[in-house]
């Protein structure tokens, strides 16, 4: 079946591989699934509800939620109409809501609970959006709730769906998904039917799913990187389990058992780090066969075949330690695409030496968002870049050596915003990523850094700050880095320790337990983070090193402002808080 649409992918799946566990979500602490039949039919509900309150073709409806079914029942029943879903991160401002409401003129909003209801309701205020037009998935005083509107929409006849879908063309705008962005205000990217539809196709191949696997959801479906991959996943019959959160991920992946899920950098390391923690805390033997096990992974090569004795000593350490690794994760996993950021290779490396295949992916919400991903082959996988090209893929690589891209995925432009939009396209038609990168032996795809958030020293050399900070945060006891420096002598840093493993290092060498504000302060641990960035400075060039660092007692947030919802730091706001500290690392005599 020719899935053109993104609603086409229900009947697809319907006719293809039907589910009775298309969906799943927990609910009073057991997983309850909903079957591709009933998403079908209940999306139908939630369009005739729509179109009984009004709306129809070209109009704006918001989603913001965590992940669950309704999030998708919603999605598909804009779509079906015609209209255009306009996802929005829960952890963002009431002032962004305001902003986005407005930008978009959207006319309709479903929302998740009581917390965002309350900002929905602060944010609506003054604004031509009817209370009436606000359904909450959760039952909630004095709102109206989701299913309320399905009943409305069983008044209505489902034959009067046909003509609305039928008008319904590949090229028209499935989504608008404003990019938070490090600096000014959310830009709104127009996404149609066909670019995020032909990403699935040319991602296919790469993602090794069949209609017997089960994936874990929990990176946020507002987000590009899971909406594409939970379209991908329906295509191919793939069960979709939503995670309850982040802090019962563990208990979720050893009762769903996936056979995939997607993730970003920050949560592999978080599990790397805990599995390290754990090593530590053994004795004795148990102790080294844990260490051994990890230096091995830790050279493993997707591109070299090591040997007999490597083999051999590596198929041991999976009997004996990885397995558990395995275990841990729910005992079936046989890949995580990873996306929204650089992974470290250690990383990459001690996964796959686990039999466990880490797909590092790259693009842009402006891509749809795949360009290039790391596949489940060796052949097709070399650790520390993000992969071959997808299919159908024209990538180059400009003069001063930003990636540039054509493709059927690529954005229609950004909304009411036609100077921004030329801004990112030449006058030959390709998209200008803002990346720096390069492709290794003609074939994967390396990205060294963002071309904006390059500087350059008072000396006149570039530093690329990522590169550094991505470096730095290999190590466990630091949680986030952002290096400084630009029109200065020298690059320094601002360096956050993750506190925990921090105490636990502090326990383990005498250093007394203290509040994080006087841990940063301590001599010894101030001497213990200069160590960690003179080692980790051992891998650039002279005139890259981070020559100064101060640590700082609290993590960097989107409720702070200071980081972005996909966790990336902005650092204009970062700058401009720690003024101060940072003037002081160059007012102060000499360099270390």
């Amino acid at each position: 079946m020719d899935v053109r649409r993104a609603f086409d992918i229900l009947a697809h799946q319907i006719a293809e591989s039907p589910k009775s566990d298309a969906l799943a979500s927990k609910i009073d602490g057991n997983w309850v699934p909903i079957s591709s039949q009933q998403i079908q039919d209940q999306a139908n509900l939630v369009s005739l509800g729509l179109v009984s309150l009004g709306l129809k073709r070209g109009d704006k409806v918001a989603i913001i939620s965590m992940n669950r079914p309704e999030w998708m029942l919603a999605d598909f029943g804009i779509s079906q109409i015609g209209a255009t879903s306009v996802p929005m991160y829960p952890s963002i401002t009431v002032e962004d809501y305001k902003y986005i409401f407005t930008d978009a003129g959207v006319r309709a909003v479903f929302v998740a609970d009581q917390k965002l209801f309350d900002k929905v309701k602060e944010a609506t205020e003054g604004l031509d959006i009817p209370a009436e037009n606000v359904f909450t998935f959760d039952k909630i005083s004095g709102a109206r709730h989701f299913g309320e509107l399905l009943e409305i929409g069983k008044k209505g006849n489902v034959a009067a769906l046909e003509p609305l879908k039928a008008a319904v063309e590949p090229d028209d705008l499935l989504t608008l998904i404003y990019t938070s962005g490090t600096t000014g205000k959310p830009k709104g990217v127009m996404l149609t039917h066909d670019n995020i539809l032909s990403n699935c196709r040319n991602s296919q191949r790469f993602v090794p799913v069949t209609k017997d696997d089960k994936a874990l959801s929990f990176l946020p479906l507002c987000h590009i990187f899971e909406r594409m991959v939970t379209y991908l996943y329906m295509i191919n019959g793939v069960s979709i389990y939503y995670a309850e959160s982040m802090d019962v991920i563990a208990d979720n992946l050893r009762e769903v058992k996936p056979d995939i899920f997607t993730t970003v950098p920050r949560l592999l390391e978080k599990v790397y780090d805990k599995i390290v923690q754990k090593g530590h805390e053994l004795e004795g033997v148990k102790k080294s066969l844990f260490f051994w096990a990890l230096e091995l992974g830790l050279k493993y090569d997707t591109q070299k075949d090591q040997g007999f004795l490597y083999n051999t000593q590596l198929a041991l350490a999976n009997k004996l330690i990885f397995n558990k690794w395995r275990e841990a994760l729910g005992g079936n996993l046989r890949c995580i695409v990873s996306g929204g950021g650089a992974l470290q290779p250690r990383l990459a490396r001690v996964f796959w030496a686990a039999g466990i295949r880490v797909m590092e992916g790259y693009g842009l919400t402006e891509t749809s968002p795949v360009i290039a991903v790391g596949g489940f082959e060796p052949e097709n996988n070399m650790i520390g870049t993000v992969g071959p090209l997808i299919d159908n893929m024209e990538v180059k690589i400009a003069a001063d050596g930003e990636i540039l891209t054509k493709s059927a995925s690529v954005m229609k432009g950004y909304y009411n915003k036609p100077d921004l939009t030329a801004e990112v396209f030449d006058s030959e038609g390709w998209f200008h990523t803002g990346d720096i990168g390069e492709l290794v032996n003609g074939k994967f795809l390396k990205i060294t850094d963002r071309k904006k958030e390059m500087f350059k020293t008072s000396g006149g050399k570039y530093i690329a700050p990522q590169v550094l900070e991505g470096k730095f945060k290999e190590d466990p006891l630091i949680e986030q880095a952002m290096v400084v420096g630009a029109d200065q002598k020298f690059a320094s840093a601002l360096v956050i320790p993750s506190f925990s493993d921090l105490k636990g290092w502090c326990k383990r060498n005498g250093v007394p337990d203290a509040s994080n504000e006087e841990l940063v302060k301590n001599p010894k641990i101030v001497d213990l983070y200069e160590g960690l960035v003179k080692k980790y400075n051992q891998s650039f060039a002279q005139w890259e090193q981070v020559k100064k660092i101060a640590l700082l007692p609290e993590l960097w947030t989107v409720e702070s402002g200071e980081m972005t919802p996909t966790m990336k730091v902005k650092r204009k706001v970062i700058t401009e808080n720690n003024k101060d500290i940072i003037e002081g690392l160059y007012n102060s005599a000499g360099e270390r």
